[in-house]
C-alpha cells in the first residue's frame, strides 16, 4: 500500500512538473493544463485511498468529505465555464484567496489538534515553523487578493487608497506578527498566539494591497500567485503531504518568476510595486480634444477600412479595452478577413496589457486567433517599422512614447513601438487616460488617426467596411 501510494504521488506530481513545462508555449498550454488537472485528480484521489485504508472514518467525515468535493469541484467548474473573459482577472485573485486561506486553515486546525492531544502530526520545530508561516502567508494572501479582486472588479476604486500612517501601521503588524509566530516555535502562547499573528496576516494584506494602483495588478496577482504557491508548500509541511509541497513549490517559484518578469516590462522594482502609488484608474474624457501638446486626429470607420484594405502589412495591438468591450471575436475576424486578402497579420502584446499576466494571449487564444500570430514585445518592436499599418484596440500606456523621456510616470517602462508604423489607427471609446493617468502622446502623432467608439462596434464596422474595399 505505501508503495503504490508514493507511485501514485510521484505520477501526481510529474504531471504537474510536466503541465507547467507545457505552459510555456500557448500552442501547448490547453494540453499542460489537462494534464496539471489530471495529475491532481491523482493526487486526490490516492488521499482518499489513504482515508479509506486508514483509521475507520465516522460518517460525518464521509459526508463533509463528499460535500467538499461536491461544493467545492462544482463551484469550480461553475465559474470556470460561466466567467466573462473580461473577469477573468477578478477569477484568479479569488482563486488565489480561496488557496491562501485553504492552506491558512490548514495550520490554524492542525495547531489546534497538537495542543489538544489529538492530531497524528507531531509536534516539532520543523511542524511549528510550518505553521506560523503558512498563517503568515496564507493570512496575507487571502486578504490581500481580496482586494485585488474587488479593485479589478470595479468594487474597490483602481486609484491607490493611502491609508493614514499606512506604512509605519505595516510595519508594526509585520513585527508583531513575526515576533508571534517566534513565541510559538519557542513553546509559548499556544493557539492565541497564532490567532493574534493570523489577525496581523489578514490586516498586513488588506493595508499593503490598498495603496497600489491598478497599473501595476498584473505584477500584484503574480506576487500573490507565488505567495499562494508558498502557503500551499508550507500546508504541505504541516501535515506531511509530498503532493502540496512540490504543487505549493511549483506555483511559488513559478508566480516569483513571473513576478520578475512582469515588473521587468514595467520597469519597475517590486520594492516600489509594493510601496504602492502607482496608477490613478481609467479616467474618461469623452470625445476628440486638444491636449495641448497637439491635436488629435479623428477618422471614420470608411477611412480607417481603406487604410487597412491596401496595407500590405498590419499588426494589432490589444489592450484592455479590447476585453471591456468583450471584442474579442471580432477583432479575430477582422484579422482574417485581411488575411484572406493577402495581408500579413500579427498581433503585437505587451506582456502587462490587461489586468493579469498573459491577459490578451488568453482573450485571443479563447477567440482562436492562431498562435503563430501572437507575438510578444520583443518580436513585435522590431517589426514595426516596416509596418504599413497598426492598429490599436483599447490599449493605452503600453504605446506612450512618453516612456522614452524622463519625469512621468511611465518613464523607462518598455513599450510597444508603435510610433515607428507608417501610419497608426487607434479605436478607443475616448480620450480618457490610462492607468498611469497621464495623456498618450500617441494620440497628437500626426500619423495617427482616432476612430472613437465602442471597440467591439468598430471592429464590426470595420469588417463590413473592408469587404466593400477588397471585393
Amino acid at each position: 500500500m505505501d508503495i503504490l501510494t508514493h507511485t501514485l504521488y510521484l505520477i501526481g506530481a510529474a504531471s504537474f512538473v510536466l503541465g507547467l513545462h507545457l505552459m510555456n508555449s500557448p500552442a501547448s498550454a490547453r494540453r499542460g493544463n489537462q494534464l496539471s488537472a489530471a495529475g491532481m485528480i491523482v493526487a486526490v484521489a490516492t488521499t482518499v485511498l489513504v482515508l479509506v485504508q486508514g483509521p475507520a472514518l465516522s460518517w460525518i467525515a464521509v459526508v463533509v468529505l463528499v460535500l467538499g468535493l461536491l461544493v467545492g469541484g462544482g463551484a469550480g467548474l461553475v465559474t470556470a465555464r460561466r466567467v466573462k473573459m473580461t473577469a477573468m482577472p477578478q477569477l484568479v485573485s479569488i482563486f488565489n484567496a480561496v488557496g491562501g486561506g485553504a492552506a491558512a486553515l490548514i495550520a490554524i486546525y492542525t495547531a489546534i489538534d497538537i495542543a489538544g492531544g489529538a492530531s497524528v502530526t507531531e509536534s516539532s520545530g520543523v511542524t511549528d515553523l510550518s505553521i506560523g508561516l503558512d498563517l503568515l502567508i496564507g493570512g496575507v494572501t487571502f486578504s490581500g487578493s481580496l482586494i485585488a479582486g474587488g479593485k479589478l472588479a470595479g468594487k474597490i476604486s483602481g486609484a491607490p487608497i493611502v491609508v493614514p500612517a499606512g506604512r509605519p501601521i505595516n510595519l508594526v503588524l509585520a513585527v508583531v506578527a513575526v515576533a508571534s509566530g517566534i513565541a510559538y516555535i519557542a513553546g509559548f502562547g499556544g493557539v492565541p498566539i497564532l490567532i493574534l499573528l493570523s489577525g496581523c496576516a489578514l490586516a498586513l494584506g488588506v493595508l499593503s494591497t490598498l495603496p497600489i494602483g491598478g497599473a501595476d495588478m498584473p505584477v500584484v496577482i503574480s506576487l500573490l500567485n507565488a505567495f499562494t504557491g508558498t502557503a500551499v508548500a508550507m500546508a504541505g509541511f504541516v501535515i506531511n503531504s509530498t503532493p502540496l509541497i512540490i504543487a505549493g513549490a511549483l506555483v511559488g517559484a513559478a508566480g516569483g518568476i513571473l513576478t520578475k518578469l512582469m515588473a521587468d516590462a514595467m520597469n519597475r522594482s517590486l520594492v516600489s510595486i509594493i510601496a504602492g502609488g502607482f496608477g490613478t484608474g481609467d479616467s474618461i474624457t469623452a470625445g476628440p480634444m486638444d491636449s495641448g501638446t497637439g491635436t488629435v486626429r479623428e477618422i471614420t470607420v470608411d477611412d480607417a477600412a481603406l487604410q487597412l484594405a491596401y496595407a500590405g502589412r498590419v499588426v494589432i495591438v490589444p489592450g484592455y479595452g479590447l476585453a471591456a468591450a468583450q471584442a474579442q471575436h471580432e477583432i479575430v475576424k477582422l484579422a482574417q478577413t485581411l488575411v484572406d486578402h493577402g495581408i500579413d497579420i500579427e498581433f503585437g502584446i505587451h506582456p502587462v496589457a490587461g489586468r493579469m499576466p498573459g491577459h490578451m494571449n488568453v482573450l485571443l487564444a479563447e477567440a482562436n486567433a492562431p498562435y503563430q500570430q501572437m507575438k510578444d514585445m520583443e518580436e513585435a518592436n522590431p517589426q514595426f517599422s516596416r509596418t504599413d499599418v497598426v492598429l490599436v484596440v483599447g490599449a493605452n500606456d503600453v504605446t506612450n512614447p512618453a516612456a522614452r523621456r524622463p519625469g512621468n510616470s511611465v518613464s523607462g517602462m518598455p513599450i510597444l513601438n508603435v510610433d515607428e508604423a507608417r501610419s497608426v489607427i487607434v479605436i478607443k471609446r475616448s480620450m480618457g487616460h490610462g492607468y498611469a493617468g497621464i495623456d498618450n502622446e500617441l494620440y497628437t502623432d500626426p500619423k495617427t488617426a482616432m476612430l472613437f467608439g465602442d471597440a467591439k462596434v468598430a471592429l464590426t464596422a470595420l469588417v463590413a467596411g473592408l469587404d466593400a474595399y477588397v471585393k
